[in-house]
């Protein structure tokens, strides 16, 4: 469910007409629904409320502060990757005790941040990393609650791309090598092995590789328990999907329920990472029809919107539902939506049937809240686009437009380069 409607032909997020925030801000531009946001956060986390349990927010599916305060004023954490979502994370006020650090290559920097920070749990991904908090640990003097990423080996069916579970990807631990390190951890004197983790992909449409992950993990949990290593959270990860074109992801009603059957009287406490569940659909990217340009072989769209702004279409060839402004009807035509990128691959849709535009026109890219800004960047020197969070009648710009001297911000040229 999302709040982006068309009433009387004109598109609306809630109650403000999208043309009136182009008008404002002009195009591109991202726009957020607060109520979407906020309903899909309180619909996932009430799904585990029989169950103790903590829902991290995933930062890099939508890191922008306005939404992360969002999270953190409805009691969430949240699951950070890099110094930077840490940074932003602490910054909105989301508790350090809710927050847990993920990724295969954290820096000495970044693990000290953490442990400086007493947050949750880092969850460590390889040997050497294991090696790297204990040092640091002791170095530090100060207790560090972990746990180890363990890589189930489980298919979730989904892109290749954005599958982390199996064993040729560079996510997680094998079991085997995981229980030895589990025996290690414990005798690290500066060490504390509180938890389990796993995350075996995103974009996750079906319930049976979750189940499987959980059984996995449980029994994982279990044999630990036998060796004298007690834990006390189990971190199932994200990967929830959303319906982008047509597909019927678990509703978070199916989904906590089932969690909670296999793990029910097992005294853990569940750490949750949804990202692209929660924003996904509560953003859209807007962008506005420039020029039609016909080949013998095709019609072209092109937009003000490029793959630097959106680069799912481009990267994973993602399907993303476009939709005029101004509701349109009758004749519709295969186009190519395009942007003005110098790359071939620089395209919003291919062979879509769209309706007749001319110049001029404004369209809405659905879906675009999850891993939409978070992967832009400044490809062609094109400025990051503005970020705006619409509350009911309101709205809020909650990143500005780049300038143009902020794409210089931080070069210098040397002297001798000026004479």
């Amino acid at each position: 469910m999302n709040f982006f409607e068309y009433k009387d032909g004109r598109l609306y997020a809630e109650d403000v007409p999208l043309r009136q925030i182009v008008k404002t801000v002009g195009t591109p531009v991202y726009v957020y629904s607060y109520k979407t946001f906020q309903r899909h956060f309180k619909v996932f986390d009430g799904a585990f409320k029989s169950i103790p349990h903590i829902t991290c927010y995933s930062c890099k599916a939508n890191s922008n502060g306005a939404l992360l305060r969002m999270v953190a004023k409805m009691g969430g954490g949240a699951d950070v990757v890099s110094s930077g979502e840490l940074f932003r994370a602490l910054r909105v006020s989301i508790p350090a005790n809710k927050i847990v650090f993920s990724g295969v290559g954290k820096t000495e920097a970044e693990i000290k941040h953490a442990v400086q920070s007493r947050i949750l749990m880092i969850n460590m991904e390889s040997e050497d990393e294991v090696r790297t908090v204990a040092r640091i640990a002791r170095r530090m003097r100060t207790k560090v609650a972990v746990s180890i990423r363990v890589n189930p080996e489980i298919d979730p069916k989904t892109h290749p791309y954005i599958t982390t579970g199996l064993k040729k990807n560079k996510f997680g631990i094998l079991w085997e090598e995981a229980r030895r390190l589990y025996r290690e951890i414990a005798d690290e004197p500066f060490l504390a092995p509180v938890g389990i983790s796993s995350h075996i992909g995103s974009q996750i449409t079906q319930m049976g590789p979750f189940i499987e992950a959980v059984q996995s993990l449980k029994g994982m949990v279990t044999e630990l328990k036998r060796a004298g290593i007690t834990l006390k959270y189990i971190d199932i990860g994200g990967g929830l999907g959303i319906p982008y074109r047509g597909e019927l992801p678990p509703h978070p009603d199916e989904y906590g329920p089932a969690i909670e059957r296999e793990l029910r009287g097992s005294g853990l406490t569940i750490v949750l990472e949804p990202g692209r569940v929660i924003v996904g659909n509560s953003g859209i990217f807007v962008t506005r029809l420039l020029y039609v340009k016909e080949t013998p072989e095709k019609r072209f769209y092109i937009v003000d919107g490029a793959m630097n702004d959106l680069v799912r279409p481009a990267l994973y060839d993602a399907y993303h539902e476009i939709m005029p402004l101004e509701q349109a009807r009758g004749k519709k035509e295969k186009v190519d939506v395009v942007g003005p990128i110098c790359e071939s691959g620089d395209f919003l849709a291919r062979d879509r049937k769209m309706p007749v535009l001319e110049p001029g026109a404004v369209l809405a890219v659905l879906g675009a809240g999850a891993y939409g800004f978070s992967m832009s960047s400044n490809y062609n020197s094109r400025r990051r686009v503005p970020e705006v969070l619409v509350r009911g009648k309101e709205y809020f710009i909650v990143r500005r437009r780049e300038r143009l001297t902020d794409l210089v911000r931080g070069e210098a040229i040397p002297e001798f380069l000026k004479r």
